[in-house]
């Protein structure tokens, strides 16, 4: 059987990576007042945070139309026999449920819908399993064992300047963002039950970079092979040198970095950083 694979653009792999392993990309957007732009197709991250700095409110974001979805899966139903289509957790996003709703529309092919319950480049790492596993031939139904389990096994801890992107945006209670910014403190967040919710409530950025740092460690320092992900808002450096930091003290995992693109931004605001990896 041969299997298409699907993710939205807040996976956030790279285009090269994309095309060589055939995963197809179906955009959310960022909507500045009446100009809606598609991420990763129509505006570049750094175009994103231009627009930012000159605007006066945060842009509001969008998911895939139903009909998007249909006809990408319609379209592919002519080369393959089969979708798996990866999205960004439902919990914060209908996109996955777009994706159910189209499977069922569609005769042509079978789809089946997967809930990354993440974001960013960690639901990246489970789309790229999920396309080299079909390039192979594996069955859908062997792909999306894996996946499942890579979900189980996946971390990720996050931490924003700005707790107010995430109240605004409806991602974070009113309440904590309130008893974040009184007592100025750097919380870490991370995805529990499909939803971004605080983990433990840190008093500096610093502090809280060693805290995931520790909580990275605990898992790394088996000595086993792994994959780790980190994540900057438009803090390339910073990001760099976490991986050289933690490349000198984890040689056995293979770091990769990547970037909050405008639809996550837009909810976490410009100097969030993260960390994710895949607890084997």
């Amino acid at each position: 059987m041969k299997t298409a694979i699907v993710t939205d653009s807040t996976a956030y792999i790279p285009k090269d990576i994309r095309e060589k392993l055939r995963i197809h990309m179906i955009p959310l957007s960022v909507v500045f007042g009446n100009e809606s732009y598609q991420e990763e197709v129509e505006i570049s991250i750094d175009d994103f945070y231009e627009k930012i700095r000159r605007s006066k409110i945060l842009p509001k974001t969008t998911q895939p139309s139903t009909g998007m979805f249909t006809e990408l899966f319609e379209r592919l139903a002519k080369d393959y026999d089969a979708v798996i289509s990866i999205h960004l957790s439902s919990g914060i996003s209908g996109t996955y449920q777009g994706a159910v709703t189209a499977g069922n529309m569609v005769d042509s092919i079978k789809v089946y819908p997967f809930d990354s319950e993440i974001s960013c480049m960690a639901q990246g790492l489970i789309a790229i399993e999920a396309a080299e596993m079909a390039l192979k031939g594996e069955e859908p139904e062997t792909i999306l064992r894996r996946l499942e389990q890579m979900r189980a096994n996946m971390r990720a801890y996050f931490m924003v300047d700005d707790l107010s992107h995430l109240q605004r945006g409806g991602r974070l209670s009113g309440a904590q963002a309130l008893i974040g910014s009184l007592l100025q403190v750097k919380p870490i967040l991370h995805f529990q039950n499909k939803v971004i919710v605080p983990f433990e409530q840190v008093r500096t950025r610093k502090k809280a970079v060693s805290r995931i740092f520790e909580l990275f460690g605990e898992d790394a320092k088996t000595g086993r092979p792994m994959k780790a992900v980190i994540i900057h808002g438009n803090r390339e450096e910073e990001a760099l040198k976490w991986k050289e930091e933690l490349s000198a003290l984890y040689p056995h995992v293979e770091f990769w970095i990547s970037y909050f693109g405008p639809v996550i931004a837009t909810h976490l605001g410009e100097g969030a950083m993260g960390l994710c990896w895949i607890k084997d």
